[in-house]
C-alpha cells in the first residue's frame, strides 16, 4: 500500500497542570495518545503549571517517537513552559527549536 503524503496523526492538548504533581496522568494521555497513531501532535497552549518534570516527558517523547519512527511535533507552547524551559537551561529559541519538534504557522 503506497504511503501518503500526510500521514495520519493524533492531537492532544496537555492540560493546564503538567506539574510533578500530575506528572502521572499526563504521561498516561501521551503513552494512549501516542499508540493511536503514526505522527502525534501535543498543543502546549493550555500548560499554566510546569516544571523540569513536564520537560523531561516532553523531550523523552519526542526522542522516543523519532527512535520509533513516529514523529511527535509541539504544535505551540504556552508562556509558562516557555519559562520553565528557560529555568531549565534552554537559554534560546534555537535551542528549544533543536530538542522539540515544533509545528509552526501551519507546517
Amino acid at each position: 500500500m503506497p504511503s501518503d503524503v500526510t500521514e495520519p496523526k493524533w492531537s492532544l492538548r496537555l492540560p493546564a497542570d503538567c506539574s510533578i504533581a500530575a506528572i502521572r496522568s499526563v504521561y498516561d494521555l501521551i503513552r494512549e495518545a501516542s499508540g493511536r497513531q503514526d505522527r502525534l501532535e501535543i498543543d502546549c497552549s493550555s500548560v499554566d503549571k510546569a516544571d523540569v518534570t513536564s520537560i523531561q516527558l516532553l523531550l523523552s517523547t519526542a526522542r522516543t517517537g523519532e527512535a520509533q519512527g513516529r514523529p511527535v511535533v509541539l504544535t505551540s507552547f504556552s508562556q509558562s513552559l516557555r519559562n520553565t524551559l528557560r529555568r531549565a537551561g534552554f537559554a534560546s529559541d534555537a535551542m528549544i527549536d533543536q530538542h522539540f519538534p515544533q509545528k509552526k504557522d501551519g507546517t
